[in-house]
């Protein structure tokens, strides 16, 4: 469907569950009202009003971090079962923690009751939203009718697409042609083919809501007066923009000024997503600067006292799109470490990075810093410069990137990282194309909830110095 149909069925899964924790929480206040139990219970109306709201921002803020208001449309019932059932638990949880944090005094009857009848509704809901959708449509929606401009495999493919969404009240009415060589296309059933000449009087004769042109690049220029005619009878017209079928980016239109830009992106680009992030690569890292600093203090003096050198290895590498930045870390190297390198370089394990097990340069110290990740904590500095975020790609270093494959430089898209998902499948035990495909992975599905769960899964492996060398 349409992203203006999903954004629709979008609200309306967050009106319906707003609906359902209300409806859930009045049958959970009446029910344990009503409960002969030693103790009354009720609330005063403030109170009333603020542990509803309470609530329905817990459901609907569960549900908006792991994206299921983007993923409910076509879902199996055990998905959907799998996905109200998070919502079921973390939900009713934030709402206790909340309730410890305002100091309310909330009966536990009540709340299990809350979150009981919540779960049963949300799950009653969401396997019968389809066809209370398809009901709606039926009385009170309208059909949407769409003519498609083509007859190639783009065409038929868009068709398809088409078809999928009926549920949503697309209907497929025919096909154009310049030149048609046939008089109907067979896909689900049977769609008339009509020459591009003909579409004044069809315009005239039936109701077509939109036009929707999947014809080849080349073709576009020589669709001009059809373009023209769509705008001048006010009928919506598109382009489907499948002219690099092996292209992965995200397309988008943005304006530079008036001037329209059809936009491929091949990283996340929502600026508001990526504001939050960066906010919350700050917050963290200010944070754990002054929590870890007492530590931190300790390990300086014993990297100076043991080993001869500085105590901070520094270090080009390259961040975002490229940018050159010095990057900080305990030195847990002896201080020549960079001179002895090319002496060791038939041991290294890796394709492009750099990597041995029991690297002789390493101080006892630094064997340590490693093996629990302590030697990287001053990159929290880099991190509050914006240099680097908590997740994201590790940062490489120039000449590895002078020798990356192609597809392995879109790992520069997105700014580096502390951790990644790398690290959370077994550090330094990963191969170097495996690291490379987990980083395009991260990139392609990258999200704020995948970042803390990349983070809380991190802390684990660090404490027990997991896959680290």
């Amino acid at each position: 469907m349409f992203s203006r149909h999903q954004r629709k069925l979008r609200l309306f899964h967050l009106l319906a569950d707003g609906v359902v924790v209300w409806l859930a929480f009045e049958a959970a206040y009446q029910t344990r009202s009503y409960l002969p139990l030693a103790k009354d219970f009720y609330f005063l109306l403030p109170v009333k009003i603020l542990v509803l709201l309470l609530g329905m921002l817990c459901y609907w803020g569960t549900a908006l971090w792991f994206g299921d208001y983007e993923a409910f449309d076509g879902l199996t019932r055990r998905e959907a079962l799998r996905r109200t059932a998070r919502q079921a638990l973390m939900a009713p949880a934030l709402l206790v923690l909340a309730q410890f944090v305002l100091r309310l005094d909330m009966s536990r009857l009540f709340l299990a009751l809350f979150g009981g009848f919540a779960a049963a509704g949300l799950l009653v809901f969401r396997w019968n939203a389809a066809p209370l959708l398809g009901w709606y449509r039926r009385r009170f929606g309208g059909e949407h009718y769409l003519w498609i401009v083509g007859t190639g495999d783009s065409a038929r493919r868009v068709a398809g697409l088409v078809e999928d969404a009926s549920t949503y009240g697309l209907r497929l009415s025919g096909f154009l042609d310049a030149a048609p060589a046939v008089t109907a296309i067979q896909l689900r059933q049977e769609y008339p083919v009509h020459a591009l000449a003909d579409l004044p009087g069809l315009l005239r004769r039936h109701v077509i809501d939109e036009v929707l042109f999947a014809v080849p690049s080349g073709e576009l220029a020589e669709l001009e007066e059809t373009f023209l005619l769509c705008d001048e009878e006010g009928v919506r017209s598109r382009v489907a923009v499948d002219f690099f079928p092996h292209v992965h980016s995200e397309v988008y239109l943005e304006k530079l000024g008036a001037a329209p830009m059809l936009t491929f992106s091949g990283a996340p680009h929502d600026e508001v997503r990526l504001l939050l992030k960066r906010f919350i690569d700050v917050v963290l890292a200010g944070v754990s600067l002054l929590a870890v600093s007492p530590v931190m203090l300790l390990v300086a003096v014993l990297v100076r006292a043991t080993s001869a050198g500085p105590v901070l290895f520094r270090q080009v590498r390259c961040g975002l799109n490229g940018r050159r930045f010095v990057l900080y870390k305990f030195r847990s190297m002896v201080a020549d470490a960079e001179a002895r390198k090319a002496a060791l370089a038939e041991r290294n394990e890796r394709e492009l990075v750099f990597k041995i097990k029991d690297d002789p340069r390493l101080t006892g110290v630094g064997k340590w810093l490693r093996k629990f990740s302590i030697d990287e904590w001053p990159q929290l500095w880099n991190v509050l410069r914006g240099d680097m975020s908590l997740v994201g790609p590790r940062p490489a270093i120039p000449e590895e990137v002078e020798q990356y494959k192609r597809w392995q430089r879109r790992r520069l898209r997105m700014r580096p990282g502390l951790t990644c998902l790398w690290v959370v499948e077994g550090r330094d035990a990963v191969d170097f194309e495996r690291w490379m495909a987990l980083d395009m992975q991260y990139i392609d599905n990258w999200s704020l909830a995948l970042d803390w769960k990349i983070m809380l899964r991190t802390i684990p492996q660090v404490v027990i110095g997991k896959g680290a060398h």
